[in-house]
């Protein structure tokens, strides 16, 4: 049996939880525009969102969750909206650390997030460090990441082994091209929840993504609470995924 087909535990109702859900948080600047506010407001929010569905998650039963908080492509927008959302990366790491360790939540970053300012990569290092030993739930934040960089990344590093004769291109298969991604360990993706209406992957875990049950919701993410975590799971207890077979 592949870990893909592999059972899921089961919720109180009766349906499948899933072990590994995705988000793709989206709508804050629309709920601030929605009240007259800044971007930066509906950033806040979505925080205290992040919050919210992190212990909502764990008390469902979720092994991990994976949070869309900064693609690659982010860096395209407006330089004080980047600064404000680094600094709200700060003040997330600053208070937050110490309810991850004393909940036995181990924190993991995928993207490449070096390329951030120094004193935040001191502090995401910190903290992974200081949560590598914990046995709990896992949460993941994709931080400058991008799914096709990373494939390309992957790619790349297949390529290089081969080339140095470490191992057979005949013998590259599915499960060691999944190992190369940074998502290598984890749960196979059984859920990706995208918020605010938008349909659209984003350079989101597109090789993750491959067998996920896709759930497209209209809430904003600010308003995203544990009870529409809860629908959303209830929704994937209820579909029959077969992985290509009847």
């Amino acid at each position: 049996m592949t870990a893909a087909s592999a059972p899921l535990p089961a919720s109180p109702e009766g349906g499948a939880v899933p072990r590994h859900v995705a988000i793709i948080m989206d709508g804050n600047g629309r709920w601030a525009k929605a009240r007259r506010l800044p971007r930066i407001a509906g950033h806040k929010q979505g925080v205290d969102a992040v919050r919210r569905v992190s212990k909502a998650a764990r008390e469902l039963g979720i092994e991990v969750l994976t949070l869309y908080a900064f693609s690659s492509e982010n860096w395209r927008r407006p330089e004080e909206e980047v600064r404000d959302l680094m600094g709200l990366l700060r003040h997330f790491l600053k208070n937050e650390l110490r309810d991850l360790v004393a909940e036995n939540v181990r924190l993991r970053v995928i993207g490449d997030y070096h390329a951030l300012s120094d004193d935040l990569v001191a502090m995401i290092d910190g903290a992974i460090e200081r949560t590598s030993v914990n046995t709990g739930a896992t949460l993941v934040i994709a931080l400058n990441y991008g799914a096709q960089a990373e494939i390309v990344a992957a790619a790349r590093r297949l390529a290089t082994a081969a080339k140095a004769g470490e191992l057979d291109p005949a013998a590259i298969d599915d499960t060691m091209f999944g190992d190369a991604l940074t998502t290598h360990g984890l749960p196979p993706l059984d859920l990706l929840i995208r918020t605010s209406g938008e349909q659209r992957l984003s350079n989101f875990l597109l090789w993750q993504a491959a067998y996920a049950e896709l759930l497209f919701v209209d809430t904003l993410w600010p308003d995203f609470d544990a009870a529409a975590l809860a629908d959303a799971v209830t929704q994937f207890g209820n579909r029959q995924r077969r992985f290509g077979g009847l």
